[in-house]
């Protein structure tokens, strides 16, 4: 006998699983090198300075309890300090709201900025875990696309002028996941005007800011504007296991965002919280852990870059590899690179086809590689792999 379940709630119709984690799960096999997931190299965690902090927070049981809403006290003032100075200017602790994860940040503000039916603004190809939460909310998703300077402040005025009013403009400011591109200077400052003139949200989602490899990123968005509401967070730089995400925002956001985290979790790890407060207070050993955290990982990205540019030549063009996870690739003799995945993973590799991040425009022929969690060797080859699967060149 079979059981009649009462229907789900009609927000979750046209709700997908990520491309990316199905993906994932193909790509386990070890005879597969995976240039598809978004993950950091465990090797690079610094695991011994976190069993040493750990071992620190649980010293006293007091530090076992429930924390406040907002996040760990003392973490929240580390956090403050630190934004302090990316800014420029004083950040309130009453304007940091520690979440579990940056991704939790976005799906609270999703409640916090959005009726059903809001225009959301994304940039295009999108980060797919923005484009989950906007769904999920019941937003209309409009895309404006992206060039070298990120997103196309042109696109986005035109869309303004014609009428349209976003609640929300979504941005990865930083090393652009998937697209590789980092906001120009020029753009934030016009992107902070366009959001007072039009009365609209930034959301400012910069996990990767801090991975730059030739020269330190722009000043954030937030630097320019009380409309823009800042998210980062710990796993691009310690470990994701450690779930603390942060949210810089005017403090009728943070309020309204409590009131939510209440009903969903009533407070994060405080543990974790603890964890992540020794680790970011450690400026000198901070410093010293991301610097070489930057420069493995720029070594990576040239060697990948380099290894498909050679490898395909004119065939393929790529974003230049200057900080962040990701490179972006455009094929340009007409590869459909959905067609050809089952042929790469068959030769021994992964990627994510660019259609997996599509909102309006069609990305046949593109796909993201992450050069994070593979040696030199290991990158070239992938793309040797990559190669041989499209025709391109000897195995």
């Amino acid at each position: 006998m079979s059981a009649t379940f009462p229907p789900l709630a009609r927000r979750l119709d046209g709700l997908q699983s990520s491309a990316i984690r199905d993906l994932l799960k193909l790509t386990s096999r070890a005879d597969i090198i995976s240039l598809a997931g978004g993950l950091p190299d465990a090797e690079l965690m610094p695991r011994d300075r976190i069993a040493a902090a750990a071992d620190a927070a649980l010293s006293q049981r007091s530090r076992l309890q429930y924390t406040e809403s907002p996040g760990w006290g003392p973490l929240r003032e580390v956090l403050a300090a630190r934004e302090s100075g990316r800014l420029g200017r004083p950040v309130p602790v009453e304007e940091i709201f520690v979440t579990h994860g940056s991704q939790q940040a976005l799906s609270l503000l999703s409640e916090v900025l959005l009726d059903p039916g809001a225009l959301v603004v994304v940039e295009d190809p999108a980060y797919v875990g923005a484009l989950q939460v906007f769904r999920a909310a019941g937003a209309r998703i409009t895309a404006v696309p992206l060039d070298s300077d990120g997103m196309r402040l042109d696109a986005l005025r035109a869309l303004l002028e014609a009428g349209e009013r976003p609640a929300v403009v979504h941005t990865v400011s930083n090393f652009h996941n998937p697209g590789g591109v980092t906001l120009s200077p020029e753009r934030r400052r016009e992107l902070a005007n366009l959001a007072e003139q039009y009365g609209f949200w930034i959301i400012e989602d910069d996990p990767y800011g801090e991975l730059w490899f030739d020269r330190p990123s722009p000043a954030p968005v937030a630097t320019y504007s009380p409309n823009v509401i800042r998210l980062s967070s710990a796993s691009k730089i310690l470990a994701p296991t450690l779930r603390a995400g942060w949210m810089i925002a005017p403090v009728q956001v943070c309020r309204a965002v409590e009131l939510l985290k209440q009903g969903a979790d009533l407070c994060g790890s405080a543990l974790t919280q603890q964890i992540t407060a020794d680790l970011l207070a450690d400026t000198d050993w901070l410093a010293a852990h991301i610097d070489s955290v930057r420069q493995v990982y720029g070594t990576r990205a040239k060697t990948l870059v380099n290894a498909v540019r050679t490898r395909f030549g004119d065939a393929v063009t790529t974003t230049e590899a200057s900080g962040g996870m990701f490179v972006w690739a455009d094929f340009t003799d007409g590869t459909d690179t959905q067609t050809l995945l089952p042929q790469a993973l068959e030769a021994g590799v992964a990627y994510v086809p660019g259609n997996a991040f599509a909102v309006s425009t069609d990305y046949t022929h593109s796909i993201r590689l992450c050069f994070t969690t593979s040696d030199e060797a290991t990158l070239v080859e992938a793309v040797a792999r990559l190669a041989k699967s499209h025709g391109a060149g000897p195995a």
